[in-house]
């Protein structure tokens, strides 16, 4: 791999690739997933979140260093995921309306996949346990906790237990653990963040004690995301699910620098126009980053001081004393403020190996739908 110098992130045929593009670097892809089985201590520990990358050549790679189990959060994910021979795949998202017979075609057209799902309403469990019957299917499910983020999941207490003896009695149904996905916490001191992540998993342990107790099988925890997978994979019997750090982004790096993941995706934007002094204008509108949050949605590496003026669908305009040095035409390179977005915006994505731009990824899952 490339020094990691300032020079790292540099397209030697750089001219070939229309902007704005994305770029992926999988020898950087690598190295992290590399950092992921450090910390997890080892391949069964870790169900990696497939929404950050949405493909199928990621998947592959992961499933290349013994990683069985995926997390999803579209049919389309799940499918993209079982057509790379994953054996295990949480669709991490209640399914709802026509996506409870999606679950079960999906179940029907990979059977050598086992699908698993999150719910946290009975009449949601009672229409999954209906569909499941009539396919003669039996479906794992997993429910869905609210440990702090308050989007969504059931609070640990007596409506989660009740939901769970539910899951436990339905036809069809099989309960597969509990699920908790804490992204509310990401203090940037490590210690302060692992006291949050305690804390907020402390009733976590607590339900699936008393669900044991009561003689329920309670197979499985799948919790946290990015910011607390160090804290979780110190725990035992809990599978970690992070997502982002496979290709790190500004924000990540920004909130949660002890990690240590490498920024392996950017983005490829030019100057297109200079409409002032001081100020340049870059293809990289709303429909090249994710723009949900404030600025800085991507940190230029050749202008980290650089100060955003105006962004509009398909314009960047930012100031800086050092305009002059860009022509027209000109290249930057961007790290994304947050990547998973900023992915779904790509319809492929261009893969630099040695310097070079070498391939294309086709970025499948973006879509709602592939063939079920």
């Amino acid at each position: 791999m490339q020094n990691d110098s300032v020079s790292w992130h540099q397209v030697a045929n750089v001219g070939e690739i229309p902007s704005p593009a994305l770029l992926l670097y999988p020898q950087r892809i690598e190295e992290n997933i590399a950092r992921m089985l450090r910390i997890a201590g080892g391949a069964e520990r870790l169900r990696p979140h497939v929404k950050t990358h949405k493909l199928a050549e990621l998947v592959r790679m992961q499933m290349a260093r013994g990683i069985t189990k995926f997390k999803c959060a579209t049919i389309a994910e799940a499918e993209m995921t079982a057509e790379c021979g994953a054996p295990d795949v949480l669709l991490a998202y209640q399914p709802v309306g026509p996506n409870v017979a999606r679950l079960m075609q999906l179940a029907k057209t990979f059977p050598k996949t086992r699908f698993s799902a999150i719910v946290d309403d009975a009449d949601a469990l009672r229409h999954l346990s209906s569909a499941a019957t009539k396919a003669r299917l039996e479906v794992e499910i997993l429910l869905d906790l609210n440990c702090g983020m308050n989007r969504s999941g059931v609070l640990p207490g007596p409506r989660a237990v009740a939901l769970y003896r539910l899951i436990a009695t339905l036809p069809g149904l099989t309960p597969g653990g509990l699920h908790a996905y804490d992204g509310h916490i990401h203090d940037r001191d490590p210690a302060t963040r692992a006291k949050a992540c305690e804390s907020a998993f402390a009733p976590i342990a607590e339900l699936r004690e008393q669900l044991v107790g009561e003689g329920l099988a309670v197979p499985n925890v799948v919790a946290g995301g990015t910011p607390t997978f160090p804290f979780h994979a110190r725990r035992r019997n809990v599978e970690c699910s992070p997502g982002t750090c496979v290709l790190w982004d500004f924000g990540y790096a920004t909130k949660a620098p002890d990690l240590g993941f490498l920024p392996a995706a950017l983005l490829l934007t030019r100057v297109i126009s200079k409409p002032g002094a001081n100020r340049l204008c870059l293809d990289l509108g709303h429909k090249a980053v994710a723009s949900e949050n404030p600025h800085p949605r991507a940190q230029l590496l050749e202008l980290p001081d650089a100060r955003p003026v105006t962004h509009s669908e398909e314009h960047l305009v930012i100031e800086t004393e050092r305009a002059a040095e860009f022509a027209v035409g000109a290249c930057l390179y961007g790290i994304p403020w947050h990547i998973c977005p900023t992915v779904a915006l790509h319809s492929e994505a261009v893969v630099i190996k040695d310097g070079g731009a070498v391939e294309h990824w086709r970025i499948r899952a973006r879509d709602r739908a592939l063939t079920i």
